[in-house]
């Protein structure tokens, strides 16, 4: 964050820009305003995204169990490769948290489990006195042990399971709240007709997707690294306890978009879930549709800045290509959904296309990161102008 922040400060010095062919706005190369009373720095601007962004990702994302023995070390690395993908594709975060919400809520209703509960069996977070999770339908229906194993879930306390939570409704609140507030902030700047940059366009689009997030996952634990140990022993299948003899990160990356098949991952074969791991719920259709809508919302907010001044029409160009990719592939994920119901081979054909076309998404999506960095060397007169909030108070 401090070498973003020193690169923005050089940037924002000694920097002029490529005519436009329209006329543009006022240009201001200083990282503030002549009105000292109403105005804001670049360093402001920034430190508003970035703590906004952070907010956004890092409280929001709620990671599965890990696997036993875990040095701080691989839990922090095994965070932060969940928060580079919010990042890099925050719809398909969106689409995790979707699936299991929906798996969720069918634990609730097939098995009379509370919310908690169910959140707690879809992360990986019951496992039996071997080791091996408890973290399948199939478990839950076994003929000699599923009673017994349903029963003891149903036995452990929500309060048990939130304790081991790293968050509470609070900090969730106050992570929710910053994104309301930045959003809140970008309104009333586009109703008092003052610049918002393309950073703040980018930042914008992460706080309204992880809306969707933070309400997916309201009932989800947060950050727990211990599972709870429930039921009978249970026999196991194989002796290698790696849960990722069988899902290969391949796999992991068409489950983080489809979901995992019921035979790609086999629970006592391993001693914990995968990273995107979720029970197959009956609705998952619903799933991949909110992520569709979701990445066609993320880029359309981008799609936003279309009119917005660029120092380059060369970047003008690229921001508006890449918002346009990054709306074309979610919907290419809506028609493989819709595909289901068309005669067999569309669904193969739009899968197929999804998984060409995942690079180039990937490739817009690190431009809508890095060019918004880049654009601050050289804003408009008017993106250094704070909102006056005073002309919202009612007075006479």
């Amino acid at each position: 964050m401090l070498l973003i922040l020193i690169a923005v400060h050089l940037l924002s010095r000694d920097s002029i820009a490529v005519p436009l062919p329209h006329p543009p706005d006022a240009r201001a190369t200083s990282d503030s305003c002549n009105d000292i009373n109403n105005s804001r720095t670049l360093f402001s601007v920034v430190w508003g995204c970035l703590v906004t962004i952070f907010a956004c990702t890092w409280v929001s994302v709620h990671p599965n169990v890990p696997p036993p023995n875990q040095s701080r070390l691989q839990l922090f690395r095994r965070r932060l490769k969940m928060m580079l993908i919010a990042i890099i594709a925050p719809e398909l975060m969106a689409g995790f948290a979707a699936r299991q919400f929906f798996g969720s809520r069918d634990l609730t209703n097939d098995f009379k489990f509370s919310s908690t509960q169910a959140f707690f069996f879809c992360m990986g977070g019951f496992v039996s006195p071997a080791g091996h999770p408890i973290a399948t339908k199939e478990q839950l229906e076994d003929p000699d042990v599923g009673s017994e194993l349903q029963k003891a879930i149903r036995n452990v306390n929500d309060q048990e399971i939130m304790d081991k939570s790293k968050g509470d409704a609070l900090s969730k609140g106050v992570a929710l709240l910053q994104g309301l507030w930045f959003i809140l902030q970008c309104l009333a700047r586009v109703h008092q007709r003052l610049a918002i940059t393309q950073l703040e366009v980018a930042t914008l689009a992460f706080a309204i997707v992880n809306i969707f997030i933070w309400l997916l996952w309201w009932n989800k634990p947060l950050d727990v690294q211990w599972p709870i140990v429930v039921g009978p022993t249970l026999s196991s299948q194989a002796t290698a306890p790696d849960q990722f003899s069988r899902t290969t990160g391949f796999d992991q990356f068409l489950a983080l978009i489809f979901g995992f098949a019921g035979d790609k991952y086999h629970p006592l074969s391993s001693v914990s879930v995968p990273s995107f791991w979720s029970v197959l719920s009956a609705n998952e259709d619903r799933a991949s549709m909110i992520l569709s809508l979701v990445g066609i919302v993320f880029g359309a907010i981008h799609c936003a800045a279309w009119n917005a001044v660029f120092p380059t029409l060369h970047e003008m160009r690229i921001w508006r290509t890449s918002s346009l990719v990054i709306i074309a592939v979610p919907s290419l994920i809506s028609l493989v959904v819709a595909s289901f119901w068309l005669p067999s081979g569309f669904g193969s054909v739009f899968g197929i296309i999804v998984i060409l076309a995942s690079p180039i998404y990937i490739a817009a999506r690190i431009i809508l990161i890095v060019l918004p960095l880049v654009e601050l060397r050289y804003l408009p007169a008017s993106a250094f102008l704070d909102v006056n909030w005073s002309s919202y108070v009612p007075h006479i």
